[in-house]
């Protein structure tokens, strides 16, 4: 199974982005969304699952949870925004995955046997940050992460 990862497109989804998720079996949106119209712009590719970030206010931002937990092929996925305010530990809870965004910084990294991904911003550029997205496979309970930047190329994996 391939799953899409995008965070901070803070209203504005990036044509290659669209590109680069198209073909994914389901999307993680890990917040600073904006607007509902990107979700909308997101479905189109795939089912959804999206958390609220910082940035997200208003009515159409207030159904959206602060944080989700999904399984895909019984692999345990938590999302949330941003990492630093996970409520517990998330070995403990079971996760063998946790997606996050706010930083910004693209990053893929395994902490007491979780893997953490970050795929970066896909909206307007900050600072010098590759503008990114991310995509995780998961098959037999194996999981690899991968991240691109949005000429298409792989920065990196586990």
């Amino acid at each position: 199974m391939r799953v899409g990862l995008i965070s901070d497109t803070h209203d504005f989804l990036r044509p290659e982005a669209r590109r680069t998720l198209a073909g994914v079996e389901h999307i993680i949106h890990a917040g600073d969304i904006c607007s509902a119209g990107v979700l909308d712009e997101l479905t189109e590719i795939a089912p959804v699952t999206a958390v609220r970030g910082n940035n997200d206010r208003g009515p159409w931002a207030s159904a959206i949870p602060l944080t989700q937990t999904i399984t895909f092929e019984n692999v345990v996925v938590h999302v949330i925004h941003n990492v630093d305010e996970l409520a517990q530990d998330p070995a403990a809870a079971g996760y063998q995955v946790v997606v996050y965004g706010h930083s910004h910084r693209p990053l893929i990294e395994r902490w007491n046997g979780v893997l953490y991904v970050n795929p970066g911003s896909a909206g307007p550029r900050r600072f010098s940050l590759p503008v990114s997205v991310g995509v995780i496979e998961i098959a037999d309970r194996k999981i690899d992460a991968r991240l691109y930047t949005l000429d298409h190329q792989p920065s990196g994996g586990i």
